[in-house]
C-alpha cells in the first residue's frame, strides 16, 4: 500500500472503532467497526436507544485507545443503501406535518416549552421531539395527542439553549456561522473568569451569544492570554524601570507591556519586559 499503514492489519479487528455523528456538527459516537470498511463521510446503520438511525462516519475506523471499553460499544449494523437512503427522505418529508402538530398542540394546552426539532428513527416506528423548557413540563397529554395523530411511538427529549442553537443555527456577531451549528461538536464550560482574564468588558449583551449563554469562543484564546498574563508583574506589583519606579496599573497583554503610575509625580508612562530593572514585592 505505498508504505501507508492499514489499521485492519496492524489492530485486532476486535479493537477497530469508528466515531460517527447524527449531525453535520454532532457529538462524535463511538461504535465498533464489525470489520467494515469505511471512509469519512461514509453513511451507515446505527442502532441507539431510540432506534435505528442513519449516521456519518467522521473518523475511520481506528484501534481504540486502552481506555475505551470495546466490550461495551455496539457495532455499526451495515453501510447505509439505497433503500436507508429513500427511508430517510421519506421520513424527512413528514418533518413539516410533525412540526405543524406539536406546535399547535402546545399552544392549544397553553404549555410552556419551546418545540426545536423531530427527528425520525430509519424504521419510522418513533419520532423524537426536541424542546427546550425552564421548568418540569408534564407532557403527558401532548404525547397522547402526537402518537394519535403521527400513529407512531412518541418521545420527548429535553435539551439545554446551547443544543438549540446546535439545532437551528444562525450567523454569529463575527460574520460567521454558529460554531456549535459547523463544527463545534462538544460544549466545554465558559466562564465570565475568562472574559475578566482577558480584558474583555463584562457587558451580558457584548458576551453572550444567540443561546443568550456566555460565547463558546472565549475559550479559544484563553489559555494564551493566562500565558502571556504569566510574564508581566501582577496588577498592583512596584517595579524599577528604566523611566522610574512605581506600581503597575495597567497591563497589554498582547503588547506585552505595562503601565506605571511613577511614586515621584504620579504620572504613568508603559513599559516594556525589557524596560523593568527590578521587580519586587510590596
Amino acid at each position: 500500500m505505498n508504505g501507508e499503514i492499514d489499521p485492519f492489519e496492524t489492530a485486532p479487528r476486535s479493537r477497530l472503532i469508528a466515531a460517527v455523528s447524527l449531525q453535520a456538527a454532532g457529538h462524535l459516537l463511538n461504535y465498533a467497526s464489525g470489520g467494515l470498511q469505511l471512509k469519512r463521510g461514509d453513511r451507515v446503520v446505527i442502532e441507539t436507544d431510540s432506534g435505528p438511525r442513519i449516521a456519518t462516519v467522521q473518523i475511520e475506523p481506528h484501534e481504540a485507545a486502552h481506555t475505551i471499553d470495546t466490550r461495551s460499544l455496539r457495532t455499526i449494523v451495515r453501510p447505509a443503501d439505497d433503500g436507508d437512503l429513500a427511508a430517510e427522505s421519506q421520513y424527512l418529508t413528514r418533518d413539516a406535518e410533525a412540526r405543524r402538530v406539536c406546535l399547535t398542540r402546545i399552544r392549544e394546552r397553553g404549555l410552556a416549552m419551546k418545540f426545536v426539532n423531530v427527528e425520525f428513527t430509519l424504521d419510522g416506528r418513533k419520532a423524537i421531539f426536541f424542546y427546550v423548557a425552564e421548568d418540569r413540563i408534564d407532557f403527558r397529554d401532548l404525547v397522547r395527542d402526537l402518537a394519535n395523530n403521527l400513529r407512531i411511538r412518541i418521545e420527548m427529549k429535553q435539551i439545554g439553549a446551547r443544543d438549540e442553537s446546535k439545532f437551528t443555527g444562525a450567523v454569529g456577531p463575527c460574520g460567521r456561522e454558529l460554531c456549535c451549528s459547523s463544527w463545534l461538536r462538544d460544549f466545554e464550560a465558559v466562564t465570565v473568569k475568562m472574559a475578566r482574564e482577558q480584558g474583555l468588558a463584562l457587558n451580558p449583551s457584548r458576551l453572550a451569544g444567540m443561546c443568550g449563554r456566555l460565547k463558546c469562543c472565549l475559550r479559544y484564546e484563553y489559555a494564551t492570554y493566562l500565558e502571556l498574563k504569566r510574564e508581566l508583574p501582577a496588577l498592583g506589583r512596584h517595579v524599577e524601570a528604566v523611566a522610574g519606579e512605581g506600581k503597575v496599573v495597567r497591563q497589554n497583554l498582547i503588547k506585552q507591556t505595562v503601565v506605571i503610575q511613577r511614586e515621584s509625580d504620579n504620572t504613568t508612562f508603559e513599559a516594556s519586559l525589557a524596560d523593568l530593572v527590578e521587580k519586587r514585592s510590596n
